[in-house]
Formats: C-alpha cells, sequence, structure tokens
C-alpha cells in the first residue's frame, strides 16, 4: 500500500514539473493510452498481491556469477 501511494505522489510530482516547466508530459497523450498505462500497472500490482509465492527449489542449481553449479557431472 505505501509503494501505491509513493507512487502516486511521484507521477503527481513528475506532472507538476513537467507543467511548470513547460516541457510534455512523458506518458500517452490520449485518454485510452492513459488508460492502458493504468490498466497494465493495476495487473502488475494486483498479480504480485495474488500469485502464490513459492520457495525456491532449484537454487542450488543455478549457476551464480561463475557460471559453476552446485552439482559437478
Amino acid at each position: 500500500m505505501i509503494r501505491t501511494v509513493i507512487g502516486l505522489l511521484l507521477a503527481l510530482a513528475i506532472g507538476i514539473a513537467c507543467r511548470v516547466a513547460g516541457i510534455p508530459l512523458p506518458a500517452p497523450p490520449v485518454l485510452i493510452g492513459a488508460l492502458l498505462v493504468v490498466a497494465m500497472t493495476l495487473g502488475y500490482v494486483l498479480t504480485d498481491r495474488l500469485a502464490a509465492h513459492r520457495a525456491n527449489s532449484t537454487r542450488p542449481l543455478c549457476g551464480g556469477p561463475t557460471g559453476e553449479s552446485g552439482t559437478q557431472p
């Protein structure tokens, strides 16, 4: 919830700064484009909240920065 509020406040601040400076907004200029951005953001947030988070069961098989995994053939 707090990240959503911070995001909205940041978006508002960017909008105000763009308006004061007289530069175009970094957003779609038509309503359908703006609604698309909102829909994508809401989809991302809802999926993050509702998706089942599982424990990482394949971590020993990951190579990491060296590329070597925990198992040697």
